[in-house]
């Protein structure tokens, strides 16, 4: 019988194996960029012609061959970067495969011109169609040049494959910028049909993100550090007024790799979520630094893929990182008028913000020069017992001092220089809490605002496993479905650390006799019933962890509801907690807590300006 099976001809598997790491113009620069970075280039040249198809041409200042390295280096499996199996799970470099070279070889008209900084002459290599390879010898700076021709000519198929000439060059731009982000101390130049597109020179991470974005661009986002011994996390992360509509603008760097990887997307997603609208996308420019033992770049040929040996504990600390990194900011739109002729003119939320140091637009009741108030702990825990119920002052108001018991003159010119700031606050048909700022005129919803503050309560029981509860006099029977009744079984151990004390009896019945501070007594049963229909309510259109899920659902219904009244110490009370959660901007749901309006829009509105 004729043999069947037979070894491929070198020349044929070349070509099969190129698909895996050169599929379109992009991968050969980015091969070629990694190839130059890990020779230790200052500069970079990248020249591009009908993009890619034509000519592809990088140039660098690095280190440079030796004639018998260069001829090595275009044969499949040979490397530099790497001789031991330890080698490889340790990776350093970009290169390591020993691959690029030869499978752009095997694809194109392929030209390398090297010379080390200690030779005389450097070495040129062709490649000729039939595989046969030229050298000589030539006399050329110090470096590496390697043009590729006529990407695919070999391969008809791959080459019709290939997008029109503008989404291939973006797919070109977007990869050269990627790599020059990752190493701002390289000066970068491209060259698109002989015009000088981009002209890096090397300089700070700031300078680069302007180089490569917008001169403006670190007016949009917020900068992430965080160095541990095992971990370390950097670069920038936008603020939340400039979420972009496109996925395309996420840029992650293990170890100055650039990676596509869900983990963390989903990390920096999920630490936007109570901000993100549907369709938005955090833009950001990440940099994680990890012991390279702990992690396999050697997944896929492209090495775009990598494998982390813990991936729990880095989705963790990246989301954790960047919700510290939000919440140091504050985020309160600011609400102006659209035309000050136009008394009907609609209001616009306009997109600023403003960092937490520089904020100076929240109610400081702590400083108060007169009226001041103090409160006990007995206070604050009527106070979130029962936020409906009138709370007395334990201590008596200090009267108010009138300004004509002196001479008029004088007390107006004191009253000039001591500057004095007192915030007064009041209700707004029992929704909304308004309060003076030094700014102008901040509204807060009370019910959203109460929500971030259990939510975060609720999150922080789960972790402290301490539950707390406040006894029923007479315990309450609930009857359930049998689906309630498993979810509520299910549940139990949460509920417990929420401050729920419940007996499972049987026929689908719960008794009560132990409800959570916050909820309001007399309504036990309500609040229950609602946070489990809520949470199934979250299971079904949500993807939520189950802590959070029923930590949402807990704050939205045990929150104080549009209508209930509250004092001016409850009030003051409420907004300090506020501020004191890490993120008193939006609900956990999205919806925002505070707005602020200028005091130069009540100065156009009364013709003061």
């Amino acid at each position: 019988m004729a043999q069947r099976i037979k070894i491929l001809p070198e020349n044929l598997a070349n070509k099969i194996a190129a698909g895996e790491v050169v599929n379109r113009p992009e991968s050969v620069v980015k091969e070629l960029l990694e190839n130059s970075i890990d020779a230790n280039a200052k500069n970079i040249e990248v020249v591009i012609k009908n993009a890619g198809k034509t000519l592809i041409q990088v140039i660098d200042d690095g280190f440079g061959m030796s004639e018998e390295d260069a001829i090595l280096s275009i044969q499949r499996h040979a490397t530099s970067k790497i001789s031991t199996i330890d080698d490889l799970e340790s990776i350093k470099t970009f290169g390591f495969r020993g691959e690029a070279l030869a499978s752009i070889a095997a694809v194109s008209q392929f030209e390398l011109k090297t010379k080390q900084l200690s030779d005389e002459l450097g070495t040129i290599i062709k490649i000729e169609e039939n595989g046969q390879i030229i050298k000589e010898k030539i006399n050329i700076q110090f470096g590496t040049t390697i043009s590729v021709k006529n990407l695919f000519y070999n391969i008809p198929a791959r080459r019709n494959f290939l997008k029109s000439n503008s989404t291939e060059l973006k797919h070109i731009i977007e990869t050269f910028k990627k790599i020059s982000l990752s190493h701002p101390e390289i000066s970068f130049k491209f060259y698109n049909d002989d015009d000088l597109v981009f002209d890096f020179h090397y300089s700070s991470l700031d300078e680069r993100m302007k180089q490569v974005f917008a001169d403006n661009i670190l007016d949009a986002v917020l900068k992430v550090n965080e160095p541990t011994e095992y971990l370390s996390l950097s670069g920038y992360v936008t603020k939340p007024n400039y979420l972009k509509r496109s996925k395309g603008e996420q840029y992650f760097f293990l170890n100055n790799r650039f990676i596509n990887s869900k983990i963390v997307n989903h990390a920096v997603y999920s630490a936007f979520e109570n901000i993100l609208e549907k369709g938005d996308y955090p833009f950001f420019v990440l940099f994680l630094y990890v012991d390279p033992h702990k992690v396999d770049v050697n997944v896929h040929p492209s090495k775009l893929e990598v494998k982390f040996d813990d991936e729990k504990e880095i989705y963790s600390f990246i989301n954790a990182v960047i919700r510290k990194t939000i919440s140091s900011y504050d985020l309160v739109p600011t609400v102006t008028f659209a035309d000050i002729n136009n008394l009907n003119e609609s209001l616009i939320f306009s997109q600023s913000r403003t960092e937490r140091n520089d904020f100076s637009d929240r109610p400081d009741f702590t400083e108060r020069k007169e009226n001041k108030i103090h409160f006990t702990d007995d206070d604050i825990d009527r106070l979130f017992n029962e936020l409906n119920i009138p709370i007395k002052s334990s201590a008596p108001e200090t009267p108010v001092e009138t300004p004509f018991e002196k001479n008029e003159t004088e007390n107006f010119f004191e009253h000039q220089n001591k500057n004095v700031y007192t915030p007064f606050i009041v209700m707004l048909h029992n929704k909304y809490i308004l309060s003076q700022i030094k700014s102008g005129l901040m509204i807060i919803d009370a019910h959203v605002a109460h929500e971030r503050i259990l939510y975060e309560q609720a999150l922080n029981s789960f972790e402290a496993n301490i539950p707390f509860s406040q006894q029923l006099l007479f315990p309450q029977n609930i009857s359930l479905d049998p689906a309630d009744y498993q979810l509520a079984k299910e549940l139990e151990p949460y509920l417990i650390n929420l401050g729920f004390e419940i007996k499972f009896k049987t026929k689908n019945v719960v008794e009560i006799f132990g409800i959570p501070s916050d909820v309001k007594i007399e309504h036990e049963v309500e609040t229950f019933l609602e946070i489990l229909h809520e949470y199934r309510k979250n299971q079904q259109f949500k993807q939520l962890d189950v802590r959070d899920n029923l930590a949402k659902s807990y704050s939205c219904k045990a929150a104080i509801k549009a209508g209930d009244s509250l004092t001016e110490n409850e009030m003051r009370i409420l907004v300090d907690k506020l501020f004191a959660t890490s993120m008193p901007y939006v609900c956990p749901h999205g919806r925002p807590i505070i707005i602020k309006i200028p005091l130069e829009e009540f100065d156009k509105r009364f013709g003061r300006t």
